[in-house]
């Protein structure tokens, strides 16, 4: 007999947790033994895929469609199924509300987490021992839980999708650039002001440098605290509500054809943007998990600098990157977590330094970014499928 599994989350191509719940639902397509769908209803425009894939996900979308109408009917009330709810829960490890603010239940309900914060207060503590078991991002969360007295836990990573995520010839676009990709959604956690500042430097030294972003994301408001560090000019917003990207670059001396913001891209026809950088920067102050992006521009074959903090160090792996060591405690409005466990700051010097490595020996390059494709590759989204499938399994 199939085993139900709810998603209590949304499924996108155009944020972190969305990819994460498309690719589940695009490999349990394909298992006989598992019938998902997610207690949230979700538009095509969201769900960017080729017709084959928009093809498999029929009758996921057709479960979703019938659970969500059948939540509606139930609004505002504790809702129990007879399902496994897969619940993705943040820094509070508190579960979302599911459609028509519903309080989901299942038999029983796992939680799925990334968090940020390694300070856990009691009453989060509490909250997390009351899931029979509790999914990690990162050898990291896991870590943190355990010393904290939190044991039923395991961590699964993320995964790419090698058919899309994988080495391949370029194009050839704007060849005459060197294109240097930051991605992830804009806030001090992700560290872009560190990224402005340290490739500032560095373009000033290279007129051709380009800086290509991919920063966009649908809480906007969340860039506003990247203003914390001051290690970057303010950033301003425009009419709209949303950050002015250009304007930011200008002020932080980057000349007008040194910075590229491509937008809201879906994740499927991102492979074909990464492949034509040189190099990916990911100073990121705290991952959760092992950060999406950073995975997906590694498998791609581009040399990627990454902070040595956090749930960056489960990608990390010898010379298979440009890993940034130098790490200090981070202080900052919301943001002082200043010890061992946490956030790690990196050094602009630094990040400066291994844009000028990964520049002056491009053979080195090649090589860093030729490991991290192979390390990559054993990091599919169908091992993370058939991990959760176990788990899912045993209850």
């Amino acid at each position: 007999m199939n085993q139900k599994v709810v998603l209590n989350w949304g499924i996108s191509s155009f944020f972190g947790w969305g990819v994460y719940g498309l690719n589940l639902a695009l490999n349990w397509a394909r298992d006989g033994g598992i019938e998902a769908r997610s207690s949230f209803a979700f538009s095509h425009e969201q769900v960017v895929v080729d017709p084959l894939r928009r093809l498999s996900l029929r009758q996921f979308d057709t479960n979703t469609r019938q659970f969500t109408q059948a939540l509606k009917e139930r609004e505002g009330q504790a809702v129990s199924v007879d399902a496994v709810v897969l619940s993705a829960l943040g820094n509070e490890f508190a579960g979302a509300k599911a459609t028509a603010n519903t309080d989901l239940h299942g038999a029983p309900t796992i939680a799925v987490v990334f968090f940020e914060m390694p300070r856990l207060s009691e009453a989060v503590l509490e909250r997390a021992r009351s899931y029979p078991l509790i999914i990690c991002g990162s050898t990291w969360n896991e870590k943190i839980l355990r010393a904290q007295g939190v044991n039923s836990v395991t961590t699964v990573i993320q995964g790419i999708d090698p058919s899309l995520f994988h080495p391949a010839p370029r194009q050839g676009i704007l060849s005459d650039r060197y294109m240097v990709f930051s991605g992830g959604k804009l806030e001090l956690r992700k560290g872009q002001d560190l990224v402005m500042a340290g490739f500032a430097r560095f373009a000033k030294r290279h007129p051709e440098a380009l800086l290509v972003s991919a920063w966009h994301s649908p809480w906007p408001q969340l860039a506003k605290n990247i203003d914390v560090s001051r290690k970057a000019a303010p950033l301003p917003f425009n009419d709209s509500g949303k950050p002015d990207l250009n304007a930011w670059a200008r002020e932080n001396g980057l000349a007008d054809n040194q910075f590229l913001d491509v937008g809201a891209v879906p994740n499927a026809l991102m492979p074909q943007i990464l492949r034509e950088m040189d190099v990916a920067l990911f100073p990121n102050r705290s991952e959760g998990g092992t950060n999406l992006v950073a995975m997906e521009a590694m498998a791609c074959g581009i040399p990627t600098i990454l902070s040595a903090n956090t749930g960056h160090l489960d990608l990390i792996d010898g010379q298979n990157c440009y890993a940034l060591e130098e790490q200090r405690p981070v202080s900052g409005d919301g943001a002082a977590v200043g010890d061992v466990a946490g956030w790690g700051e990196s050094s602009i010097d630094e990040i400066d330094d291994k844009l000028e490595q990964a520049w002056r020996d491009r053979n080195d390059a090649r090589r860093r970014g030729e490991r991290g494709a192979a390390k990559l590759a054993g990091f599919s989204w169908a091992r993370t499928a058939d991990q959760m499938r176990s788990i899912i399994k045993a209850y």
